[in-house]
């Protein structure tokens, strides 16, 4: 299947098709583990060098074998751990918790578990500082992939996840699409589109001093993408999608614990292994007790505060950057620009927002304000802060300070064209207003479409260009760099080149090294952020597919085609373009599960409280059944005839009030004439101005749907998630015999004894 072909790249599976016929170009022949390149100064006495010799001779105390070559003004170290290190992992590993294997540790992934233990004992306490300090450039593996453990569990799992999540697309994408197909449908019956683009309704001025009073039936087409999108149909696609996030998490546990149990580390523990590699480094080292502080933890939670108030405020300009375009453009000369100026200035906020996005993005290598950077750099001294005990905890503490900062910094926005916009503006004679300008108010036909826009503006402009971006500046980079390899190869001799093939030595000779070495190091860098920006980048999309999907059911289908295209970039990125990422073990993708469940928690509020707040679901059900033609018992028109008028209230010129904030020049029609009256979007009496009966009505079913459907939801996602376990019979049974064929082995081995 095309998909277990994407995700199984590598080390995600053994018996992987296409990894052979991706992986053909690569080197076949491992010679060291890591290469360190250095920058050569002349001066020995200089505080680098001196730094870089000290390092070394660390190394090499502690038995690992260290091969020198320069090349240009770069000094190249490779690196290989001894054996008896290695020996030592394993043994530790087969007598404590954090491995399930039975037997030989080698018959199973002895490349990843090789490669495991020399990436811990490489790693010095300071070797992280060093590169902080540029005493070394960087520290890379060579591209090897003979073994099946190559990139690692935590890689595999990523592409595991990534094509488990594409192919749950396929259904809500397939619904999404359907939804979409049955407002299509009844596109042009619509006896709501019908009546907006047939009215002779004069609707009140957009904005202060030049927008005069136009014609509802000028947002015709408005009015259609509309009830495109909001629509019956949207109610069940938003319980669906929420049902569907459940089911899609539950079965990716149980997709996780069958691969990993087939990889031996469902008991995998990180924790423990840490200890393990401590110990290897250094038997005489002291663990990092752990901490808690209750001064810390207030001192971290008012930073977060204050980090989060900031980002909502520089997200709320788009806001301001709405209120002021929309009135500007009213004022322009081009026709077009004066008669769509609300929707204009949608779209241009939507743009805006996107670049808002880009800017923190960290698959956009060109931005000038690096806000992803600064909320990383936020997250790391948070991190330092609660002086967590071990790697893996503040590991998931960074990422779940990260992603929270990035949610708010890209769905601030989005909750505010949801939730608030034109339901703050006020009413003729009494608007909101920011430094003068007047809020945005809605169309007539709801306020669903707006964000409509903007999902729909962001996904595809985030995803095509983050794609294009993420793929081409690393392999523009590779192109421009392979000059320098192929330069090497022609040094190397024929003659020098068939000696060190045929050598039967372990080690070819240095000047075949080389050439890989280089060609390695010109790739583009990864660090402990690589498969951390990936994961960002897919639980955010996932945030976008859920979260506000109700205004947007083809949210998923959109997903579903980036994916498919995301899969095999990212594959060939990671093969291709980029430096080889340290293999880590594990046996989940840790804490990102913890924040897909909070997501699918906010899509079920959220999209309720689309459909209660934001969609004209309500208002329109409510006509139906009390203030409609149908509610008296009549059926010789359509039941929601007169709706858009009943929706509206008349703002009369005489009144001082509404006299103050509309001009003389501004009540003239298009056509000439005059006008002492304007309509505008809301539940109020002509005479005072008060809100009606129906207003309250409208808002006390709400409130009442948005719990209701809450309530149902949650229900059958509970339901859903008792029903479907966690472990699949088949791997609680393989490790029942696997454990009773273990303890029977230290029991013969016992007796022997």
């Amino acid at each position: 299947m095309f998909f277990k072909e994407q995700m199984e790249l590598g080390d995600i599976c053994h018996d992987c098709p296409s990894t052979e016929a991706l992986l053909t170009s690569m080197p076949t022949r491992k010679t060291f583990d890591y290469v360190l390149v250095a920058h050569i100064v002349g001066d020995d006495t200089d505080q680098k060098t001196v730094k870089q010799k000290a390092f070394i001779q660390q190394l090499e105390k502690k038995n690992i074998t260290v091969t020198r070559i320069v090349y240009d003004d770069k000094m190249f170290y490779g690196l290989r751990a001894s054996n008896d290190m290695l020996e030592n992992y394993q043994y530790l590993l087969k007598v404590s918790d954090s491995c399930n294997w039975c037997g030989d540790l080698r018959g199973h992934h002895p490349q990843t578990t090789s490669r495991q233990c020399r990436y811990v004992v490489l790693f010095s306490e300071n070797l992280e500082e060093l590169f902080k300090k540029g005493v070394f450039e960087t520290m890379f593996c060579l591209h090897e992939v003979s073994q099946p453990g190559y990139f690692g569990e935590k890689v595999a799992l990523y592409y595991l996840w990534l094509g488990w999540y594409t192919k749950l697309l396929v259904p809500a994408a397939a619904v999404g699409v359907f939804v979409f197909l049955y407002g299509l449908a009844f596109f042009n019956t619509n006896p709501l589109i019908k009546e907006v683009c047939q009215s002779n309704i004069i609707m009140c001025p957009r904005c202060d001093k030049r927008c005069t009073v136009w014609q509802l039936s000028d947002t015709c087409t408005y009015a259609k993408v509309s009830h495109l999108f909001d629509n019956e149909g949207t109610v069940a696609f938003a319980m669906f999608m929420a049902i569907w996030a459940t089911l899609f998490l539950e079965l990716w546990k149980r997709t996780r614990s069958r691969h990993v149990s087939q990889w031996k580390v469902f008991d995998w523990c990180e924790e423990e292994e840490e200890l393990i590699m401590e110990i290897v480094n250094d038997p005489n080292c002291q663990p990092k007790k752990f901490r808690h502080s209750y001064l810390r933890s207030t001192v971290v939670l008012i930073l977060v505060t204050l980090m989060l108030m900031l980002i909502i405020l520089l997200a709320q300009a788009l806001v301001v950057f709405r209120v002021v375009a929309a009135p500007l453009m009213s004022e322009g000369g081009w026709e077009f620009m004066r008669d769509h100026a609300n929707t204009v200035a949608v779209m241009f906020g939507a743009v805006l927002h996107y670049l808002t996005i880009q800017i923190i993005d960290p698959g956009m290598y060109t931005c000038i304000l690096m806000l992803y950077y600064v909320n990383r750099w936020v997250s790391l001294k948070l991190c330092d802060v609660e002086k967590t005990n071990s790697s893996a905890a503040t590991e998931r503490s960074f990422t779940v300070k990260m992603f929270t900062f990035q949610f708010f910094t890209l769905f601030s926005s989005l909750f505010y064209v949801a939730f608030f916009l034109g339901r703050i503006n006020g009413r003729p004679g009494d608007y909101a207003r920011i430094a003068g300008w007047r809020l945005e108010e809605c169309h007539p036909s709801g306020c669903l479409t707006d964000l409509f826009i903007q999902m729909a503006i962001i996904m595809l402009l985030k995803q095509t260009l983050n794609n294009i971006f993420e793929f081409s500046v690393p392999w523009v980079k590779n192109r421009l760099s392979r000059n320098n390899a192929k330069k090497l190869q022609r040094k190397c001799g024929q003659r020098q080149k068939k000696g060190c093939r045929d050598s039967q030595r372990a080690e070819p000779c240095h000047t075949c090294n080389l050439p890989d070495w280089v060609s390695n190091y010109h790739l583009d860098n990864t660090d402990n952020f690589s498969l951390f920006n990936e994961f960002l980048e897919m639980v955010v999309q996932f945030s976008f597919t859920t979260i506000f999907v109700a205004a947007f059911p083809l949210a998923p289908l959109l997903a579903l085609i980036n994916n498919i295209f995301e899969i095999r970039l990212d594959a060939i990125k990671m093969v291709r373009l980029e430096r080889r990422i340290v293999p880590r073990k594990t046996n989940d993708i840790g804490v990102w599960t913890k924040v897909l469940e909070v997501i699918g928690v906010l899509a079920v509020i959220a999209n309720g409280l689309v459909i209660g707040v934001s969609s004209d679901f309500i208002p329109r059900l409510v006509y139906r059944y009390r203030y409609g033609p149908c509610a008296n018992g009549s059926s010789l028109t359509h039941c929601m005839q007169g709706y858009i008028n009943d929706t509206l209230s008349t703002a009369v010129v005489s009144h001082v009030a509404v006299r103050n904030d509309f001009l003389p020049n501004q009540m003239i029609t298009d056509k000439g004439f005059n006008v002492t009256q304007c309509s505008y979007r809301d539940y109020r009496s002509d005479e005072d101005y008060t809100l009606t009966a129906q207003f309250w009505l409208v808002l006390a079913v709400r409130f009442a749907f948005v719990i209701l459907f809450e309530h149902v939801v949650v229900m059958c996602k509970f339901i859903a998630a008792w029903f479907v376990p966690d472990n699949p019979l088949q791997v609680k049974n393989d490790r029942l015999m696997d454990k009773l064929a273990r303890l029977k082995h230290e029991l013969h081995k016992s007796t022997d004894v």
